[in-house]
């Protein structure tokens, strides 16, 4: 209406009255998204400094590694409340498959016989826990259910397939930076398979 009625200074004071609040917000909410943007360039830098590989700094920074969980998770439930059109089942069918593209690579020895670096190796197992971690933290009943998309038995066996030494810090992050992992719903086996 103010629009329409630029002369009308009752509805430009009732407009701007309505507009400023809602500025105000806005600004806030910028405010936060840099200072979350900065903080989140120095988390990802205490996680991947020399002179510790990726695996170490999972392994020594369990506590970060679940603060960039933390962190991911607030900015994609963020994203859900602000755009109700886009269903969190798109990120989690995202994430869901992106674990089980890691697992079937890993665990099919024609996939795996391709990897001519052990690097690439860690790099999957690492993605394939990463984004166990995000899905448990974004999906209402998490990746330990048994209605999950992501083959948790399957990529836990993965993961043991490995060297222990170099998947001890995976496997402690999916026993306690997850949430969903003591649910009475997560199946006794996968919790004996984490123990």
């Amino acid at each position: 209406m103010a629009i329409q009625h630029p002369n009308d200074e009752k509805l430009q004071e009732k407009a701007w009255g309505a507009v400023v609040p809602l500025v105000g917000k806005l600004k806030k909410f910028y405010e936060f998204s840099q200072r979350l943007e900065a903080g989140l360039r120095g988390l990802l830098g205490a996680l991947t400094s020399t002179p510790y590989s990726p695996t170490q700094h999972l392994e020594r920074e369990q506590a970060l590694a679940k603060q960039f969980a933390e962190i991911l998770h607030f900015t994609l439930r963020f994203d859900e409340l602000k755009n109700k059109n886009l269903p969190i089942e798109n990120t989690t069918d995202c994430l869901s498959t992106m674990a089980s593209v890691c697992r079937v690579m890993l665990e099919t020895p024609e996939y795996r016989s391709r990897f001519t670096n052990e690097e690439t190796v860690s790099f999957c197992l690492r993605v394939m826990v990463g984004v166990i971690i995000l899905y448990d933290h974004v999906h209402p009943v998490g990746a330990f259910a048994k209605t999950s998309k992501i083959d948790m038995k399957g990529c836990i066996k993965v993961l043991k397939d490995q060297p222990p030494n170099s998947v001890e810090g995976l496997l402690n992050a999916l026993r306690y930076t997850t949430k969903h992992l003591n649910d009475e719903t997560t199946s006794k086996q996968i919790k004996s398979m984490l123990q």
